[in-house]
């Protein structure tokens, strides 16, 4: 539900429906309250001049801030898929987390540091408007642009998920300890105390009488809760497939179907007898595509028998093909990317397996079970595709049940003594 603006240093920006609402807002609060607060008889025209610019004026101000993010990143090797202006400001989506504690506390620090140039800027420009006796609306625009990148970069700063302090916060104990995982779980514990702060100090504005900054302020609670929690299953899930490819969890024996027989045969020879979610659809070897029950739905029940498998197919999901040696977590991004269920993996343009989001899904919840993070990805000669040879032991904290070789405990953070 986003716009795309264009692109910048190659990446895309787009721009969500939830920006104008908050555009409106802003403007509105602007043109009716503050500025005729700060700046008294002007007439209604004006104010709202300088409401919209002083709008427009915080959000390029928001679109650099994460610029800075995206030069940093792609200064390290990090792609960045795109940059979405949304109702809380702006997110650069990355497809892969930084793997360098170093790199992440230089990331999220270019974000602040930016917004305090421009502040520092605007203020600059401001000061020199008021000697120069610059027309009110200018000097108004430029004191905003000023006060509201210094409240920007302050706030940004606060130790909590998902604001850049959050990662700074994380990354310097990262950097110490080692555990990424650890790390997470503290900088999490510190931006739920935050945000709980922040609701309650938003409830008591609103007992106060003071509702639109109290509601904004619950509001904001809740999204650094959200995006802490958040924060942390997106590391959980990314330790947990560490070293991971997709050669280890595919299906290889792929039952594949022939694009000429009818759908409800489809059905009853193969989605009632084997129970696959979708199937390639394969002729003298050349893959042609997907079929799967979303393309059958589509088809109606008194048409299946007249309808071939290849007809069906632009019903269901685009094919997408990876490599074997694709990262299981690249491929966990790639169909969420691509939208689609299961990535079929070719090798010399030959179908040598099939990965599905059932298999992403059951091989990380096996190794958080098992508590398999940190531990090198090895299969036994008789364990299933998917699933890693382990040894139980326990934590040495918390009682937890652990795998062999497992340096901290994922469940309560804490260090393993380790066999000489």
């Amino acid at each position: 539900m986003s716009v795309k603006l264009g692109r910048i240093m190659g990446i895309p920006v787009r721009i969500h429906y939830t920006l104008w609402l908050v555009f409106i807002l802003i403007t509105w609060s602007l043109a009716y309250s503050y500025m005729p607060h700060q700046y008294p008889g002007l007439n209604t025209l004006t104010y709202w001049t300088i409401g919209i610019f002083s709008a427009i004026t915080l959000f390029a101000s928001v679109l650099v801030h994460e610029l800075s993010h995206c030069y940093v990143a792609k200064k390290n090797g990090l792609p960045i898929a795109r940059v979405t202006l949304f109702f809380f400001g702006g997110v650069s989506e990355m497809t892969e987390e930084p793997q360098d504690p170093k790199v992440e506390v230089k990331m999220a620090a270019a974000g602040p540091l930016m917004s305090f140039l421009i502040a520092g800027v605007l203020g600059s420009v401001w000061y020199l408007s008021q000697l120069e006796k610059a027309p009110i609306a200018i000097i108004a625009i430029l004191g905003y642009g000023a006060l509201i990148n210094a409240i920007l970069g302050v706030f940004n700063l606060l130790p909590a998920f998902p604001l850049d302090g959050g990662r700074v916060f994380r990354g310097s104990i990262w950097a110490r300890s080692g555990n990424l995982v650890g790390a997470t779980r503290t900088a999490t514990r510190i931006s739920e105390a935050l945000s709980l702060l922040m609701m309650l100090g938003g409830f008591v504005l609103i007992i106060a009488g003071d509702f639109v900054n109290g509601i904004w302020t619950v509001v904001l609670g809740w999204f650094i809760k959200s995006g802490a929690e958040t924060s942390l299953r997106q590391t959980l899930i990314g330790e947990t497939l560490s070293g991971i490819t997709v050669r280890d969890i595919m299906t290889k024996n792929v039952s594949t179907v022939p694009p000429d027989i009818t759908v409800e045969q489809l059905v009853s020879d193969y989605f009632l007898v084997q129970r696959h979610g979708g199937y390639p659809v394969v002729r003298d070897g050349k893959i042609l595509g997907i079929v799967t029950l979303q393309s059958v739905r589509a088809i109606q029940k008194d048409k299946r028998s007249s309808t071939r498998v290849d007809e069906a197919m632009v019903h269901g999901e685009p094919m997408v093909a990876v490599k074997s040696t694709l990262s299981a977590l690249e491929a966990m991004h790639r169909m969420a990317r691509e939208r689609v269920g299961r990535l079929l993996v070719v090798e010399d343009d030959k179908l040598v397996g099939i990965v599905t989001r059932g298999d992403l899904m059951g091989t990380i919840q096996t190794r958080q079970e098992l508590g398999a993070l940190h531990q090198p990805w090895t299969v036994s000669p008789t364990a299933p595709i998917g699933f890693g040879a382990v040894q139980s032991r326990v934590c040495v904290q918390c009682g937890a049940q652990l795998g062999a070789g497992v340096r901290f405990c994922p469940y309560c953070s804490a260090a393993q003594p380790q066999e000489k």
